[in-house]
């Protein structure tokens, strides 16, 4: 990923890291983890998929600032993070998706399905301080309404303890910018405009208002 990018540095100029640059950053990847992992307090979480889920958001937040620990930009930063994220997201809805792309051409029923199946896991929500949510069903749609997601609040833990480096946008336009792409590609049915969602948690508001529509339509913001 990071040998195919034009990333732009803190002054403006753009290149191509070479392999050693790319090993450098790998190499200072663990070591910043390790740091971050501290402000995580995992033991605190209520269950193994909970505590996946901050391990990655960890991970996202230690890539985000080794890059800008390299020299690189707080945009360009941004960008590489959301791009590499993107691939293990999708890897995962690929999986989790499987069995109901199999069993159904209908996209309301694989969106429904799969939903469900993520809320079991790695999405599932015993309650704060782990994932709080409250999922029902709307006519052929799925609705899902996040109030607690620890992946975020760690993110703002990590700023309020050590300094705002532009980690919540980061987390936002990564982790947070997802679903929409996510939901299209669990339909499956060629279409975009699956997902639609007003608030959002990292952005200050109360909730995640998702709906996971059978039938594309307009997106939400």
């Amino acid at each position: 990923m990071l040998e195919t990018r034009t990333l732009e540095q803190v002054d403006g100029a753009t290149l191509r890291w070479l392999s050693d640059e790319i090993d450098l950053f790998l190499e200072s990847l663990e070591p910043q983890a390790r740091r971050l992992r501290l402000l995580a307090d995992l033991g605190q979480l209520p269950s193994v998929s909970n505590r996946l889920m901050v391990e990655l958001a960890i991970y996202t937040a230690a890539a985000y600032r080794a890059l800008l620990n390299a020299g690189l930009s707080r945009a360009s930063a941004r960008s590489a993070v959301a791009d590499i994220g993107w691939d293990v997201y999708a890897l995962l809805l690929r999986l989790n998706s499987l069995p109901l792309r199999l069993i159904t051409r209908d996209p309301g029923r694989r969106l429904r399905g799969t939903i469900s199946l993520l809320l079991r896991f790695p999405f599932n929500a015993p309650g704060a301080p782990g994932y709080t949510v409250e999922a029902r069903r709307e006519g052929d749609d799925m609705i899902t309404h996040f109030t607690h997601c620890p992946a975020q609040t760690f993110v703002r833990k990590l700023v309020a303890e050590t300094g705002d480096r532009g980690d919540l946008e980061a987390f936002y336009e990564s982790w947070c910018q997802y679903d929409w792409p996510g939901a299209d590609m669990i339909a499956n049915d060629g279409h975009r405009g699956h997902y639609e969602r007003r608030q959002t948690l990292s952005r200050g508001d109360p909730v995640c208002d998702m709906c996971w529509k059978a039938q594309a339509r307009s997106n939400g913001t």
